[in-house]
């Protein structure tokens, strides 16, 4: 019999576990805690615990003390045991294995010796103690059984030990007080078995939103995958350094998830954005790209041309000045058309100069050769987005603010909505939608703006330009760094730590990655640092 202090020590030790067990929110950690808290509890010298799945119990963590094996949990070495069958291959309960016939029956099984025990094969474990020169003798075994009745796993202990060290038998006290840890540690179990299961679903239904973004634009569906990796990059760098502003920034397993969900949800408004303006490969794209129309007028303005210098209204010299001047504006537009460069004030005049042309359209009435709409589409300065359609684009991080906003979100994911929504603000308050400044954001928000622009400057998949090379795109970070569009600090940990060699190694393409020199880019940026 246990002496009154020493029952108390072991209840006080169980209620201490039990709060441990609410606690823990890793599964491995979780079942190496209780097949250690068991252990201690009944004095064993080695443990095992098994989990139920497909009709199976699988080994998830073993130990033995005396001989140093530690599998499973957290040590990351996977214990190399095939699983035990709850039943034969003909249907019939495998009730010769200890492990299984405590599952199949819902009750503990205490062996005081496992040599002399009949009904039951320990074949294996007389092999293990053979080969290992070890004596396997008390067992005691313990189903977990969760709220709904249900076996979720097997605890196994073996060799109780006395005060001398002695191998005796598991005593009255021990197991019930196992059995009262089995329960606590079923239910621990469950609950964040539970949880798991919803994080895959709400994070399942995360990746339909995507998908669904995917589906109208394969652009955007691969900037949803890559910026919450380079977030996550970026931010695990920041929480690391023992340098700058961010040496008390660190995170724990909650605020990377957290950070994780908001960069994956990032970009959830542009499910409203239409497709048309999305991929607009070109300045003249609508349905289709409009350029070929102008193809069509130029070429009868060259046919006109023709006619007027077959009926000698001009001559020879005039006809093919003409046609120089024509084939060579419509190269003009064709490269104005496709947007990859900043458009000058000449080149922009030179395109309404070009809309001046004599055409007759289908009404035989002199009409501009292009259209108001086409001019102020060729003219536009950056990229393929005019005006209004910027403002289309521009309009899904309000859209994802107030999807985001309108969710019932736990405490531990309340940040999502300011995380996700503050990746197009400035640092000088001249971003959107808020027009917050870094002193209104959080370091999260301020990362995932450098992750959102990176992986577009870098990007193979847009339909308006090719992926930058390293070099160029970090030029254009650092003097967004400098101009303040950017976090300078931020940007110096990017450099600093080589978060962009790490992203550029996982989705750029070979010829991408240049030399990049870091002292220079940092000085271009403004860093103060040496």
């Amino acid at each position: 019999m246990q002496s009154a202090d020493e029952l108390m020590r072991r209840l006080e030790m169980l209620n201490a576990i039990g709060v441990a067990l609410s606690a823990e929110r890793d599964i491995n950690r979780l079942v190496e805690l209780i097949l250690l808290a068991a252990k201690n509890l009944a004095n064993a010298d080695a443990g095992t615990l098994y989990l139920v799945q497909d009709g199976k119990l699988n080994f998830e963590i073993v130990r033995t003390q005396s001989l140093g094996i530690s599998l499973g949990g957290s040590t990351g070495k996977k214990p190399p045991f095939p699983p035990i069958a709850l039943h034969h291959p003909d249907g019939t309960p495998n009730t010769s294995t200890v492990v299984a016939c405590a599952a199949l029956m819902g009750e503990t099984i205490n062996i005081p010796d496992a040599y002399q025990v009949v009904g039951f094969d320990f074949t294996g474990t007389r092999r293990f103690d053979a080969s290992n020169g070890y004596r396997s003798k008390s067992f005691l075994t313990v189903p977990l059984r969760n709220h709904e009745n249900e076996i979720i796993g097997v605890l196994q202990l073996i060799n109780a030990l006395d005060a001398n060290g002695q191998i005796v038998t598991f005593s009255e006290e021990a197991q019930r007080l196992v059995e009262s840890l089995a329960s606590q540690a079923a239910i621990a179990l469950t609950n964040r078995q539970l949880i798991d299961q919803l994080e895959k679903l709400f994070e399942s239904l995360i990746k339909l939103i995507n998908t669904a973004i995917d589906d109208k634009s394969p652009y955007t569906g691969g900037h949803c995958e890559r910026v919450p990796v380079l977030t996550m990059l970026l931010a695990e760098a920041a929480s690391s350094i023992d340098y700058g502003p961010f040496q008390s920034f660190r995170m724990n397993d909650r605020d990377r998830y957290e950070l994780k969900i908001a960069g994956l949800l990032h970009d959830c408004g542009k499910i409203t954005t239409p497709v048309h303006v999305v991929d607009k490969a070109t300045k003249l794209e609508t349905i289709f790209d409009r350029i070929a129309l102008i193809d069509t007028r130029f070429e009868v303005l060259k046919r006109d041309a023709e006619i007027a210098y077959l009926k000698r209204e001009i001559d020879e010299t005039e006809y093919q000045r003409r046609l120089r001047d024509y084939d060579e504006d419509r190269d003009f537009l064709r490269h104005a058309n496709i947007g990859g460069e900043f458009m000058t004030a000449e080149a922009q005049e030179r395109v309404r100069r070009i809309a001046g042309y004599p055409w007759s359209d289908e009404n035989c009435q002199t009409v501009p050769f292009l259209s108001t709409d086409e001019v102020e589409n060729l003219t536009i300065v950056r990229g393929t987005l005019n005006t209004r359609e910027r403002g289309i684009i521009n309009h899904h991080i309000e859209v994802t603010i107030q999807m985001l906003e309108a969710l019932p979100w736990p405490r531990h994911l309340k940040q999502v909505p300011e995380f996700a929504g503050g990746h197009h603000e400035r640092m000088d308050g001249r971003g959107y939608p808020r027009g917050l400044t870094r002193e209104q954001m959080s370091i999260q928000a301020r990362i995932m703006g450098i992750a959102d622009i990176f992986e577009a400057l870098t990007a193979r998949d847009r339909p308006y330009k090719p992926g930058k090379t390293l070099s160029e795109s970090l030029t254009i970070l650092a003097r967004m760094a400098r101009e303040q569009h950017i976090d300078i600090d931020l940007f110096e940990v990017f450099m600093r730590e080589s978060v962009y060699q790490q992203y550029a190694e996982m989705f750029l393409e070979p010829q991408q990655i240049d030399s990049v020199d870091v002292k220079a880019l940092l000085e271009l940026a403004g860093v103060k640092r040496a």
